[in-house]
């Protein structure tokens, strides 16, 4: 048995060491899996034995301290990360940070004495270059040599050593300035990403004997009755007893405009109440609550890293040690075998050093696709993580169930046909107890036509036949109700009917008793997302139902869809989903959207597996890759585009910190780059693409 454990990393502030620490955990006897998320300053683990959870949270400490110094563990029992990272200095390191940059640029342009000049230079380099020498010192003791730290104090020591004061103290200034502007950024962009889960409910006024008490969400029960009060955040999902309100669902959907509420409605945790005193009876316990859904998908995101991601963190791996061995050879190679200058070629080794460090990569890539997840969540469209957003992105193929996923899924009784001489009250009475323990949209509708709650003592051996029907014996009478394939199985010969809507055949006692026609409405904007599925160059649509082969061809026709199969079993929607994947090898992603239990399959077996959130099943939700909140079909191509403005963006910075960084190496090989270039190659490069990153928290 797997126990997972939750936990905050107060201090984490570099995002290189955040990954030495996660694959250290990892290698920790007791530790199955381990997975730090950086942004929300979040580690989980996976242990086997509770029983070590204590001396494992001791070692786990202990990589910390050699790692990062003055990071701590924090236990954190709800599973939810809410500290808050404290950022920034003291107005006493301000002015000292201040009067070191004027003495450096006093001893660069005004004074002329070369012992002074030095004497500033020195006074420069320690106010800024202090902190980074001890830790490149702590490090080096605790085995941790490859770090920018250890890059910066060697490259800016070599600089003394040959005679370069102005560019050494010059290298741990702007390094320094530009760490403090990363930080900045960085931490601008962990409060950016901490904002989009901050819907987490504190509490919850749950109904006594004594009137109402504030509690935390997690120990209310079902069928509890809370009370939710103007500007207060709903903390469970329930149904509205008593009161009117609007609510402020933003948070959930996306979407600004108030949803008008009242008694029978439901109510979702995470959305606030904007006017009325509501009285709510509780649905879900607050682990299974929409709000409690959404923290946990978007927390446990990062586990799922992208290809991109995992890439460039093994890359990262090699790169650094690859560079600072190449240094080492070019500061001794030419002046020993080709009669080169020492001070010269080392200078050049210098400039290796310093454009080594891998931080604008391992910042800016997993933040860009942090990011895009977010700015996904505030439109509710939840992404289980950076891979599926970039899978997305390479979607050709997108294929729909119908039922709840582009038709409302909410059907009506049209039309009741009669044979063999029962009546319509009779066909309606035995179809409404045959559906009498379904809740299927067909079987609600069925029961909503009846009007009357079915006598549940007069129906016996009840049987349901999957993706066909039931059977039950009603009032003594043998009933068979469902799908032509169920009729054909049980050799009963059918009347058929033209409909476009779904067709329910009932036999009473081994005769055909008649037929009930039922309509789903096309969803409102399900045409316009094919549209915008084709304008995104998605011109392969697919639809997949279990319906009736003229209600499927119908609604298809409605939404422009060519490529249509009906009449399909749970099994058969995978069967033909692999015949897909066999016809379009090499072409592209292919992602399922879908919505019922027989869906899961279907979603499990996808390259993206799509699910409507709001009135989809559990085993579906579960199931996908990606969550829709709103069911709303129209928010697909709009994760389709958020998906493609990730990768853009993540792709940039990949070009941006290659392409300097190469170039400068280039530069620096030849004697053309200084240190100014090499600082900026480094954490110049970082902080732009980090600032690249945080457009994808504001996408509009």
């Amino acid at each position: 048995m797997t126990i997972k454990r939750d936990y905050e990393l107060a201090g984490i502030s570099c995002v290189n060491c955040a990954g030495k620490i996660e694959a250290s955990i990892r290698k920790l006897d007791g530790v199955n899996n381990a997975n730090l998320n950086y942004p929300l300053s979040k580690l989980s683990i996976e242990i086997a034995d509770n029983e070590a959870l204590t001396q494992i949270e001791k070692q786990i400490q202990e990589v910390l301290d050699r790692i990062e110094t003055g990071s701590k563990l924090v236990k954190n029992d709800d599973g939810h990360v809410n500290g808050d990272d404290n950022y920034g200095m003291s107005k006493m390191t301000l002015f000292i940070y201040i009067f070191a940059a004027i003495s450096y640029f006093v001893g660069f342009f005004l004074v002329k004495n070369p012992a002074i000049k030095l004497i500033l230079f020195v006074i420069t380099y320690i106010v800024f270059g202090h902190k980074v020498l001890i830790k490149s010192v702590k490090n080096i003791s605790k085995g941790n040599v490859f770090d920018e730290n250890f890059l910066m104090s060697i490259a800016s020591i070599g600089a003394f050593i040959i005679g370069e004061y102005p560019e050494a103290a010059a290298v741990m200034m702007f390094y320094q300035i530009g760490e403090l502007f990363q930080d900045y950024a960085v931490d601008h962009s962990k409060r950016a990403i901490k904002s989009l889960i901050a819907i987490k409910p504190d509490y919850a006024n749950i109904k006594t004997s004594e009137g109402y008490e504030r509690v935390d969400p997690s120990i209310v029960k079902e069928g509890d009755l809370i009370l939710v009060r103007p500007g207060e955040r709903v903390p469970l999902d329930g149904i509205v007893i008593e009161g009117s309100s609007a609510l402020d669902t933003s948070a959930l959907t996306g979407e600004s405009l108030p949803r008008e509420i009242g008694p029978g409605k439901e109510i979702l945790s995470g959305s606030i109440n904007l006017s009325g005193v509501l009285t709510v009876q509780v649905t879900k316990l607050f682990e299974n609550s929409t709000v409690n859904r959404i923290l946990s998908m978007v927390e446990n995101a990062s586990q799922k890293k992208a290809v991109t991601e995992r890439f460039i963190t093994r890359f990262a791996a090699v790169y650094t040690p690859a560079v600072v061995g190449f240094a080492a050879l070019l500061a001794v190679v030419p002046p020993l075998f080709f009669n080169g200058v020492f001070s010269q070629w080392l200078y050049r080794a210098l400039v290796f050093l310093v454009v080594s460090c891998p931080c604008a990569l391992v910042i800016s890539i997993p933040l860009g696709f942090f990011g895009g997840i977010g700015a996904a969540s505030k439109r509710g469209i939840l992404v289980k993580g950076g891979n599926y957003l970039e899978a997305l992105a390479k979607v050709n193929t997108m294929v729909f169930d119908k039922t709840g996923t582009l038709t409302n899924g909410s059907f009506e009784v049209t039309k009741i046909n009669t044979g063999n001489a029962f009546t319509k009250e009779e066909l309606l009475y035995f179809a409404a107890h045959a559906e009498a323990f379904s809740t299927h949209p067909l079987a609600v509708s069925i029961l909503k036509k009846y009007g009357e709650e079915p006598d549940k003592d007069l129906i016996a051996e009840y049987t349901e036949h999957a993706g066909m029907g039931v059977s039950a014996k009603i009032s003594e009478k043998t009933v068979l109700m469902g799908n032509r394939t169920l009729f054909n199985r049980h050799n009963i010969e059918i009347k058929e009917e033209k409909s476009s809507g779904t067709l329910i055949y009932l036999a009473v006692d081994g005769k055909f008793a008649g037929s009930i026609v039922l309509e789903d409405a096309v969803k409102e904007d399900a045409a316009k997302a094919i549209k915008e599925l084709r304008s995104l160059g998605i011109n392969d649509i697919v639809m997949l139902t279990g319906d009736r082969r003229d209600a499927a061809n119908s609604v298809a026709e409605k939404l422009g869809i060519k490529s249509v199969f009906s009449e399909l079993l749970p099994h058969e929607k995978v069967d033909c989903l692999e015949k897909i994947f066999e016809e379009r090898k090499n072409t592209g992603k292919i992602a399922f959207v879908g919505d019922g239990i027989n869906d899961s399959p279907v979603i499990a077996r996808a390259d993206i597996g799509i699910a409507m959130g709001g009135t989809g099943s559990d085993a579906a939700i579960e199931a996908a890759d990606i969550v829709m909140m709103t069911d709303e079909p129209g928010k697909i191509p709009e994760a389709v585009r958020i998906a493609r403005r990730t990768k853009t963006v993540v792709y940039q910075n990949i070009a941006l910190a290659m392409i300097v960084k190469v170039i400068v190496l280039a530069m620096g090989a030849g004697g053309v780059a200084s240190l100014w270039e090499a600082v900026f190659a480094d954490v110049g490069v970082a902080l732009l693409a980090i600032l690249n990153a945080m457009r994808l928290t504001r996408l509009k």
